[in-house]
């Protein structure tokens, strides 16, 4: 987030798509290259749009050297790489209570990237910056990647990864 006139304000957002799985990989990766610590991505969409594909793109880029995959059955996944990433998938709660709450709040609050599936479920902090997903199926293999990124890097990084092997263009959804 940006500061003007004592106001925070986002990055405008960035609209991505991909023909494939592998260009939804390749963007994660390419931005995984880029990511630094604390960097928290919202990701929203349904099932099969691609959510733990990018994600597994992002690992990559982290270099985290074993496989990354949904972590529906054990809500988080810890991962070593150049960074440490946290696959976090809310899918299956209903509802949080405090103490898991306060451990997902660890997580936010660490130097970790945290990748979280199904946002809607988790009370985000109002001063937390995150990077918002919403992944759009348009059609069987193509994607559409709407960011509505944390501040003006992670736009920039955004804009860096869409250019290795996928088309973005700025606009609002």
């Amino acid at each position: 987030m940006s500061q003007r006139d004592g106001q925070l304000e986002a990055a405008p957002p960035v609209v991505v798509e991909t023909a494939s799985p592998e260009e939804t990989f390749a963007l994660g990766a390419a931005l995984g290259r880029t990511v630094e610590p604390g960097d928290v991505f919202l990701l929203a969409g349904p099932f099969g749009a691609g959510k733990t594909v990018f994600v597994q793109g992002l690992a990559r880029g982290l270099e985290v050297p074993t496989p990354v995959s949904s972590p529906s059955f054990v809500l988080a996944s810890e991962h070593q790489g150049r960074l440490p990433l946290v696959h976090i998938d809310l899918f299956r709660l209903e509802s949080i209570e405090p103490a898991l709450l306060a451990s997902l709040d660890e997580y936010l609050e660490s130097d970790a990237v945290c990748a979280i599936e199904w946002p809607e479920r988790l009370p985000v902090p109002p001063d937390l910056a995150v990077t918002r997903v919403a992944i759009e199926p348009l059609g069987e293999r193509r994607r559409r990647f709407t960011f509505a990124p944390a501040n003006a890097r992670l736009e920039w990084a955004i804009r860096q990864a869409a250019s290795v092997g996928v088309s973005a263009r700025q606009g609002q959804s």
